[in-house]
């Protein structure tokens, strides 16, 4: 009905060291947020964490849940699949969740959660396509369209960073040298490459210095020649990867999440790599930063509502 008022909503980040919980209105307004650190490797505590957290705010019996996890509801068997917090994987979590908490609860992947955030009133909230990126630990990727999640038939749409980066495409100086194993047991994975590891990793290879990857993104701006190369490969690299996307999705814009989003010479260097490799004579898709940073997540658990 017209005239009926915003529902709030629980939106739930599983993130790997800490569970953020906040209260969401159907406007996209905060009124509540708890934090607490999620047990490691077990299974029955994280539940037992997440009722707590739940237990925490001030809210209605009757408030439904969305949650953001590392990984996916597989179609197959309800159970979880691909979580790199292995305890999760085949594990009923949102029939255990609903049992226990007494809610209705729906699971999305993280990265199809932050894709959703800034789908809906975010950094792509006037975009009609969007394609969510995920730059951290990991990489992760998420599909909306009409500010709705693509899930697909297999629930592993966006699953970008476990396709293999085609580096035999690779135009440029500071050729890759490929062969970098993945723990999804593949080889050269995108994930290999544009993750902040990936960059650490590309630097000490050049170096023998391990240094984090936003130390070397600060070497680079202070005009370190080898800094420089490596994150000029990262540009291109990244460029390669995001052509796949855009040469099968065309989205109107991509917005880039995780640490490695921060990294300002992203927005203005790679989109002078991607005419090597976009099929078109013209690229009009928009790279920009996430609107709502770190919050996203969370953010797009409650939307999942």
């Amino acid at each position: 009905m017209s005239g009926e008022q915003p529902k709030d909503r629980i939106g739930i980040d599983l993130g790997g060291t800490k569970i953020e919980a906040i209260v969401m209105d159907g406007q996209g307004q905060i009124s509540q947020t708890e934090r607490m650190p999620t047990p490691k490797d077990s299974y029955d505590e994280t539940l037992e964490t997440i009722s707590t957290i739940i237990d925490k705010l001030d809210v209605s019996d009757d408030l439904p849940i969305g949650i953001g996890t590392p990984g996916a509801v597989s179609l197959l068997t309800g159970l979880m699949k691909n979580c790199n917090s292995t305890f999760l994987n085949g594990m009923p979590l949102r029939e255990d969740l609903a049992q226990k908490l007494g809610r209705k609860v729906r699971i999305a992947n993280d990265a199809d959660c932050f894709t959703l955030s800034e789908a809906s009133d975010g950094a792509a909230k006037d975009s009609a396509s969007v394609f969510g990126v995920i730059l951290g630990t990991g990489v992760g990727g998420g599909v909306c369209i009409d500010k709705k999640l693509v899930s697909g038939i297999s629930a592993i749409c966006g699953e970008w960073g476990h396709n293999t980066l085609a580096l035999n495409a690779y135009q440029g100086d500071h050729l890759p040298k490929p062969g970098r194993e993945c723990y999804c047991d593949r080889i050269d994975c995108v994930e290999t490459w544009l993750a902040g590891p990936a960059l650490q990793r590309s630097y000490r290879d050049e170096t023998g210095a391990d240094l984090p990857a936003q130390e070397i993104v600060s070497r680079a701006k202070a005009g370190e020649s080898a800094a420089q190369q490596v994150l000029d490969q990262y540009h291109n690299l990244l460029a390669l990867g995001l052509s796949v996307v855009i040469n099968i999705l065309d989205p109107h814009t991509i917005v880039l999440g995780g640490g490695m989003s921060n990294t300002k010479s992203i927005y203005s260097e790679v989109g002078k790599h991607l005419d090597r490799y976009v099929f078109s004579d013209q690229i009009n898709n928009k790279i920009v930063p996430a609107t709502h940073g770190d919050s996203s997540g969370v953010r797009g658990a409650a939307w999942l509502w």
